[in-house]
């Protein structure tokens, strides 16, 4: 018999399984051409659930399967954020999917595996937990990536991404493989105990957390594990690539915090030369490298990579106040992207997507609102005051100058000036720039109402920063809290 109070913990990822399996038997038991309009406002309703579930369990910390999960504030936090990200991603997608040839009821469900799958990797307590959930989500976002079928681009992005995955979950078993073998360990919590007061572990555990560090740098799209970012994020259908840029980059995140504050914080002089240097490289390419690009899905690909370098930031950092910057950042990107994304999924003419950053010409004159929204978007992302994107920046920064990190931080600054060039052109283009064929009109509601809501939010959040700030500063200590 179960033991439901020791599994309550588990409450919200419990549920959300077994919906997904009721949601597979609605969809397989549906009239095909009525299978998709079913299964999707169903599956938004799980997820809002789910999230009030998550709220329930509470932040308080509390264990689940012999100590393999774990809730707690930090959990709590990163699960309604990916929750958010999957809930914006399936009400943008919508009429997307139905223009493109994808309307199947597999779309949404693939979506909430990879978000089960995303819940599992933030409250990993173990090694084996974590490889678990990494998977899941992993396995999920390749069918994803080739979800239509008929596009030889989408084709190729998904064995792409499937082949390179393959590679990175291969290297960072070996790192789990090579950490039990030298600690005895799997959990978390023991690993945590074992390097308590050590300075310097062993260099089989040293080895072992770079390689593990390598599996997931690869999920995050940090440099030089980032070659598969900008052929996935152009080949795969544009509103997978919004779910790409944001929930599995947050979930990945907040598995990387809890991996090497939780279990190596201890040892953050063995590992944080390796964290700056990745985030230093991930700055520069993505600052450097979007500049040439013409296409506006590979321009956000390249610029996903360098919001990930200014995150890591404050791993590096490793103190309480970075990694609360580093929560607010992730928080920040989420609003920034899900708006971006939808603005590009407005970019379609006579029902046919298109991508090239040269159709925004103009834009001010025949879509004045759509402009602005991608504009607000441009600036934060820009790093420009008063809106939202400058204090995600100016936190990390912080954070990163109080520990002393100054040459990471300069490093930072110029990578946050050149990479304003690149978002300033697109302004440039949409406002000064003769225009073009005027986009079709946006007749999705759900679409209008995400791009008013993330504007909104973009423009103003500044006002009402301690929503976020005090949060992440509960999130932040329950993670040093042990």
């Amino acid at each position: 018999m179960y033991n439901w109070p020791i599994m309550m913990p588990a409450i919200a990822e419990i549920f959300l399984a077994c919906a997904i399996m009721a949601l597979m038997m609605l969809g397989a038991y549906s009239k095909k051409e009525k299978a998709l309009d079913l299964v999707m406002p169903a599956t938004l309703m799980v997820l809002f659930i789910t999230a009030i579930l998550v709220i329930w369990v509470g932040g308080e910390k509390r264990l689940a399967f012999n100590g393999l999960f774990i809730v707690d504030h930090f959990a709590q936090m990163m699960k309604l954020m990916v929750l958010l990200a999957s809930f914006l991603t399936i009400l943008i997608s919508r009429d997307f999917i139905k223009r493109e040839g994808m309307a199947k009821f597999e779309y949404p469900i693939l979506l909430t595996f990879a978000t089960l799958g995303m819940l599992m990797m933030i409250s990993a307590n173990d090694l084996m937990s974590l490889y678990i959930g990494l998977e899941l989500q992993s396995l999920s976002l390749y069918v994803m990536a080739a979800f239509q079928r008929n596009s030889v681009r989408s084709t190729e992005a998904g064995l792409k991404y499937f082949v390179l995955g393959a590679l990175s979950s291969g290297m960072l078993l070996y790192g789990c493989s090579l950490i039990y073998g030298f600690t005895g360990t799997t959990s978390f919590t023991v690993l945590a105990a074992n390097f308590d007061g050590i300075e310097h572990a062993s260099l089989g555990v040293i080895i072992g957390v770079i390689f593990l560090l390598t599996g997931l740098a690869f999920k995050i799209s940090a440099v030089p594990f980032h070659m598969w970012t900008p052929d996935v994020y152009e080949g795969a259908p544009t509103s997978v690539t919004a779910f790409f840029a944001v929930a599995p980059k947050i979930a990945a995140m907040a598995l990387l915090l809890r991996v090497m504050v939780g279990a190596f914080g201890d040892l953050i002089n063995d590992w944080q030369q390796v964290i700056i240097v990745i985030s230093m490289a991930s700055m520069a390419l993505g600052a450097l490298a979007a500049i040439a690009q013409t296409n506006i899905k590979r321009l956000m690909a390249y610029s996903s990579i360098g919001h990930i370098g200014f995150a890591l930031i404050g791993l590096a950092a490793g103190s309480e106040e970075a990694i609360q910057a580093v929560i607010i950042y992730l928080a920040i990107y989420l609003v920034m992207n899900i708006g971006t994304f939808t603005c590009i999924l407005c970019m379609k003419r006579q029902d046919r997507m298109v991508e090239d950053i040269s159709d925004l010409a103009g834009l001010k004159s025949t879509n004045p609102l759509l402009a602005l929204a991608l504009m607000i978007f441009m600036f934060s992302m820009a790093g420009i005051p008063p809106l939202v994107g400058f204090m995600g920046k100016l936190f990390v920064f912080k954070a990163a100058i109080e520990q002393g990190l100054i040459a990471l931080t300069i490093v930072g600054a110029i990578a946050s000036v050149i990479s304003a060039f690149y978002y300033l052109r697109i302004i440039k283009i949409m406002y000064f720039d003769e225009p073009v064929d005027a986009f079709d009109k946006i007749n999705s509601k759900s679409i209008r109402l995400v791009l008013i809501c993330t504007g909104v939010i973009t423009a103003t959040m500044i006002l009402y920063l301690p929503l976020i700030t005090n949060p992440a500063a509960h999130a932040a200590a329950s993670l040093f809290a042990g």
